[in-house]
């Protein structure tokens, strides 16, 4: 912040047309005009590392959440080799897909990065909360939420031009509707939720069992 600062105290009127025509030039303009071949080897390194590491872990985990919890569903009895194959084309396919968005795409860094975080807000977030700490959650809820906050979401994008409340706002509420709804309704899609809490059980089991080798131990004394 405070050397793009710098750089309208170093040459006003450039960097004042720079800041109005693309703002984005205005710290790759000055490390190229008024620093040594050393300071930009540097800067430019440093944005590339950044680039490298943040874009290789967002591609891995889309992939491999999607071979590991979609594909795998599909096909359960497919090897290990056959499935890093797979993995491997659908990170392929992932970059491939980012790429293209990316190159027609006019909107800044920061605005698609935005863009990627509403999809995961109005159609991730929610089936990830409740499926951890609701213990109604059910499949049928996840789905529900999922297609709601995504469906909404998009409608509001691309129908209403300046929405009071931001459409991924309104996805979000839409899928905690989807999930409630889903969850509590007869259960069409998926294995029911277990009437009992899972908690409560293994808790009678485990005393149970604490009971158990405490008589035989009492047995064992007589």
């Amino acid at each position: 912040m405070f050397i793009a600062y710098a750089a309208t105290l170093i040459n006003p009127e450039q960097f004042n047309a720079l800041i109005e025509s693309d703002a984005q030039l205005v710290l790759p303009t000055l490390v190229l005009e008024h620093t040594p071949v050393f300071a930009q080897a540097i800067f430019f390194g440093a944005v590339l590392s950044a680039i490298m590491s943040c874009s290789s872990a967002t591609l891995l985990a889309p992939s491999v959440a999607f071979s590991e919890n979609i594909v795998r569903n599909f096909f359960p009895a497919i090897g290990d080799h056959a499935f890093l194959r797979i993995m491997r084309l659908t990170l392929v396919c992932f970059a491939a897909i980012v790429l293209v968005f990316a190159l027609n795409s006019e909107a800044s860094i920061f605005k698609m990065v935005e863009n990627a975080y509403k999809v995961t807000l109005a159609g991730a977030f929610v089936p990830l909360f409740f499926g951890a700490y609701w213990q109604r959650a059910s499949t049928q809820g996840a789905l529900a939420a999922i297609v709601g906050g995504l469906v909404s979401w998009l409608l509001i994008e691309l129908l209403v031009d300046a929405p009071l409340v931001p459409a991924q706002l309104i996805g979000l509420g839409v899928s905690m509707l989807g999930m409630i709804a889903g969850s509590l309704l007869p259960q069409r899609i998926g294995e029911p939720t277990p009437a009992h809490d899972l908690h409560a059980r293994m808790h009678h089991r485990a005393a149970a069992q604490t009971h158990h080798a405490t008589a035989l131990h009492q047995h064992g004394r007589k």
